[in-house]
């Protein structure tokens, strides 16, 4: 017998894997603020490369959670900005947050423990 809780187009597992990449997340926290140009949101992340933020926003970009806008100036102007689906992720991404800055020292703890 199977259940449809595991298949790949379950909506959970979507959600899941959306939240599972720290970059998706950490845009989408970054770009609560408002719409941001590529170069300040490199700024305002640290350890993030032009590529993977680019590849980053087109994700999520693809999964609606973020809008791409175009200026026609010269120079071309880009920016970025959360769209009303995006902003419904900042209520869990913050929960996740708030249990990382809670247990973070407890998880670190134990892969210290486990890593001798």
């Amino acid at each position: 017998m199977t259940t449809d809780a595991y298949l790949a187009d379950c909506r959970a597992r979507l959600a899941f894997d959306l939240l599972s990449n720290t970059w998706n997340a950490v845009l989408l926290w970054v770009l609560r603020d408002g719409p941001a140009r590529p170069g300040e949101l490199r700024e305002r992340i640290g350890g993030i490369s032009p590529k993977v933020l680019t590849e980053t926003l087109r994700r999520l970009e693809f999964n609606g959670l973020v809008e791409r806008h175009a200026f026609a100036e010269a120079p071309p102007r880009v920016e970025y900005e959360l769209t009303a689906l995006g902003r419904t992720l900042l209520g869990p991404i913050d929960a996740f947050g708030a249990w990382a800055f809670e247990h973070g020292d407890e998880v670190m703890a134990a892969q210290d423990r486990n890593s001798r």
